[in-house]
């Protein structure tokens, strides 16, 4: 894993994004087409305002898939990630295929099923991904599971992670945060050719320095980015307040 510490939140997601038109741009110019996976939440604002800015990314020849989405959330609520993907990607540079998550599916495990189909045929170029501040991809929650093969699974919501939800300002209660998602899994997450973790804040610190300094374990869900060879994460001065900087800047 390479690291990249920023001065701020906006210069972090300006780099971060720059590394992934990179990406994207020479996977669509060897192979034609390029497939990339599309995180939410407060952590992608800077990122995905930059990377949607970028004009040399041939987005219809590009293929999106959705990281993770709350179970029982219409797409029409404030913090639908369906929602919050169409304003902030889909309905701007309009990826060529888009697979969706329907968080509010009558039966979330058939849904699983059907998303595990189609991404099984393909292979993901490039995730853009976050860090919990409990330390976790996606709705993977400490501890979380690093062996199931299957690219999509039902899991619970711990309550650190119901808790960033609401002081993110999704919900206007605990009790409104719901206590399951769909989420793609670890391993899924890990097949991807190239990762993009973007981190800021520093309310992110302590799951940063846990997931880099701390021994990789399912409780620090995001320490098993350390075994990816092109994983890239990039944080600003506040995410990375904790960290050795020697090491590190």
């Amino acid at each position: 894993m390479k690291i990249k510490v920023l001065e701020t939140k906006q210069e972090m997601g300006k780099a971060a994004a720059e590394k992934a038109a990179r990406i994207l741009i020479n996977t669509i110019r060897e192979k034609g087409e390029a497939v990339f996976v599309a995180a939410t939440g407060v952590s992608q604002f800077e990122f995905l305002e930059n990377l949607t800015s970028i004009p040399s990314i041939d987005w219809p020849k590009t293929t999106m898939f959705h990281l993770d989405e709350y179970i029982g959330i219409p797409e029409t609520h404030q913090a639908s990630f369906r929602k919050y993907l169409k304003e902030r990607l889909i309905d701007k540079v309009h990826p060529g295929a888009v697979y969706l998550i329907k968080g509010d599916a009558e039966d979330p495990e058939s849904e699983c099923k059907r998303l595990d189909k189609i991404i099984s045929e393909k292979e993901i170029d490039v995730a853009f991904i976050g860090i919990g501040e409990n330390g976790h991809l996606a709705f993977n929650d400490p501890p979380a599971d690093f062996n199931t093969e299957r690219p999509y699974i039902v899991v619970a919501l711990d309550e650190a992670c119901r808790r960033q939800q609401l002081g993110e300002g999704w919900f206007k209660s605990l009790n409104e945060v719901p206590c399951g998602a769909i989420s793609m899994s670890i391993r899924q997450i890990m097949k991807s050719k190239n990762i993009i973790c973007t981190v800021p804040d520093s309310r992110k610190a302590q799951a940063v320095k846990d997931c880099l300094e701390s021994k990789i374990s399912p409780y620090h869900p995001a320490s098993i980015l350390r075994k990816h060879k092109n994983a890239f994460l990039f944080l600003d001065r506040g995410s990375a307040k904790l960290l050795e900087r020697r090491q590190y800047a």
